[in-house]
Parts: structure tokens; C-alpha cells; sequence
């Protein structure tokens, strides 16, 4: 099924609407084979209707949706795809190993191959000890976990996940990453609805960003801020007294091009700087030849949460 020329998803002008409500608004993007793709947007962005979508669980008004290269309507396409959903989809009455040979059979997995699959999902997750154990006792993080293993247990070569880590601790959000990396490795392409900026940022090759049910920024987090806003940094100091006066900086093309920071009576104050190399080094010089210490500094990169909050106005959660 998988060819090398084409991607794993494409989204061609997707709509959707209920009723008068327009939830998608003709939304176009790509995932690439391999690639690691986050998926963000404000609450009623429709994230959440592109998942629905996508994982067959509601039918799009308008547009298509190729897996590699197929349509999605085509037998056996499905089978490709594998979710993960934001709520739990486990058995609690039912023990790790049984909710595993549940789900694999629901997926289609052969009944040769259950014992061989539920196994290596055993150890995948790290719960070969915990196998017979009823899941309804298990942590949120455990539980997290055999989740995630319920969707993939069909060797998907592209997995939608909606919220993996919602709930959990940072331990077992980086436990589940690592899992999830196991397969990325593997080969399979995954998307990502997130409400963490921070595994947006630092767990994806590239971002995508809807709002309003359309796609308002598409590229990698280093595109993104160059486009919106900027890859200068922030400079926060703190010196060692108050100010009795700004400090004065040379710019970049000599002494007679300055600019003042900080204000008389503080003892904080912040500046931004293009280049760390240069411009730091002046903002140092300044400040000792104003007769100040430097008694504490932090600079501060921009980042996805900058370029989150600049396209749409809000933080995630909003």
C-alpha cells in the first residue's frame, strides 16, 4: 500500500459543518511519511472535528483525505491509521493482557499473531509484570500507556492521537514520548493534538496551527517565529542597585547609533538583543561602565508559545 513519493496524509479543502455551524473551513495540510507532526489550536479551533474526521468517526461535508495516496474510502485504507483518543478506551474489569487481545482483535490483528503482538506490546509498554492485573487500578499514567498500546496493536504506519499525555505526570508524559519515539523510529508518521506548547515545540518536526476551522500557519517552529515574531530574544537583568539613570547601548553600527534601557529609580529592567554573541557583550560593557553589577540575567528565546499567542490572540486553553 505505502509508496515512497507520496505523503502519508493529505487534507484537501475539508469542511465541515453542523447545521449552520461551520466547524471546518476548507483546511489543506500535509503528513509526510516519518514525519512528526503537532496539531494547535484554541478550544473550538476544530481539532477535535478534523480527529473525528480523519479516524472515520464522522463523515466531512466537503473535501478529501488521501492515505498515501488512496482515498480514505478505499477498502482496507482504514487500516492504516491508528487512534489514540483523548479519553480513556480501555475495560476496566478487565485485566492488561486481556485489554490488549481485545483491542488487537477489534484491529484485525490475525489470531496467530495475538500472543506474539500482545507481548511485545507487554514490553513495549513496560507492564510485562502487571500483565494480569485488572487496568482499573492502574495509574493514570499506566493507564496512559495501555492506551496508547490499544491503538497501535495493528502495526499502523500513521497514528492520530488526540491528548496522549492529558492528566499525567511529567514522568510518564516523557515515558509515553519515548514509546511514541520507539515507533517513530519504526517508521510510522504520527499526529498530535496537544494543549502542552513545550511537547508541540520540543516532540515535532513541524506545526501546524487552525483557528476558527482553518489552518493559519503550517511550518517548522523556527519558519514559524521567523514569520511572525521575530528571533530576536528578550533580555531580563537585574543590577545590583537602582538606576540613577538609563544605560545607554551602542548599536550594531557604532557608538553614535545608541539606545537607552532600564529607567532611574529601578533595579530590573528588559532589552532585546538580535545577536547573543555581540549583543550581549555591549549590554555587559554598558552596564559596568554605568558604574553597575550585573547581580542576576536570563535570556529568553522565543518560542511556539510567542508565535501561539501572536497568530490567534490566545493561550491554548482559552
Amino acid at each position: 500500500m505505502i509508496q515512497a513519493d507520496v505523503p502519508a496524509l493529505e487534507i484537501t479543502e475539508l469542511r465541515k459543518t453542523y447545521g449552520s455551524l461551520e466547524a471546518l473551513r476548507g483546511v489543506d495540510f500535509q503528513l509526510h511519511q516519518g514525519e512528526r507532526l503537532a496539531f494547535l489550536g484554541p478550544n473550538g479551533a476544530g481539532k477535535t472535528t478534523l480527529i473525528r474526521c480523519l479516524a472515520g468517526r464522522t463523515r466531512p461535508t466537503h473535501g478529501k483525505i488521501n492515505v498515501f495516496g488512496l482515498p480514505i474510502e478505499s477498502p482496507g485504507v482504514r487500516n492504516a491509521l491508528g487512534l489514540v483518543p483523548q479519553d480513556l478506551a480501555l475495560y476496566s474489569d478487565l485485566t492488561t493482557r486481556e485489554n490488549l487481545t481485545v483491542f488487537a482483535r477489534f484491529h484485525g490483528v490475525p489470531r496467530r499473531n495475538l500472543k506474539e503482538r500482545v507481548q511485545w506490546a507487554l514490553q513495549w509498554t513496560g507492564l510485562t509484570d502487571r500483565a494480569g492485573e485488572l487496568v482499573g487500578g492502574f495509574s493514570g499514567g499506566m493507564k496512559r500507556r495501555v492506551n496508547l498500546a490499544c491503538g497501535v496493536m495493528h502495526r499502523p504506519q500513521v497514528i492520530l492521537l488526540d491528548e496522549p499525555t492529558v492528566g499525567v505526570d511529567p514522568q510518564s508524559r516523557e515515558r509515553l514520548f519515548t514509546m511514541l519515539d520507539d515507533l517513530n523510529r519504526q517508521g510510522a508518521s504520527i499526529l498530535l493534538t496537544t494543549h502542552h506548547l513545550d511537547e508541540a515545540q520540543q516532540r515535532s518536526d513541524r506545526i501546524v496551527i487552525l483557528d476558527q476551522g482553518q489552518v493559519i500557519a503550517d511550518g517548522t517552529i523556527d519558519q514559524l517565529v521567523n514569520r511572525t515574531v521575530g528571533p530576536s530574544r528578550l533580555v531580563k537583568v537585574r543590577v545590583d542597585r537602582p538606576l540613577t539613570a538609563p544605560v545607554w547601548i551602542s548599536g550594531h553600527t557604532g557608538p553614535q547609533h545608541l539606545r537607552q534601557v532600564g529607567a532611574a529609580g529601578q533595579d530590573r529592567f528588559e532589552t532585546r538583543i538580535d545577536d547573543v554573541t555581540t549583543d550581549i557583550s555591549r549590554l555587559l560593557d554598558a552596564i559596568r561602565n554605568s558604574g553597575y553589577l550585573v547581580s542576576d540575567m536570563e535570556v529568553q528565546a522565543p518560542s511556539l508559545h510567542h508565535v501561539f499567542l501572536h497568530l490567534t490572540g490566545h493561550e491554548l486553553r482559552d
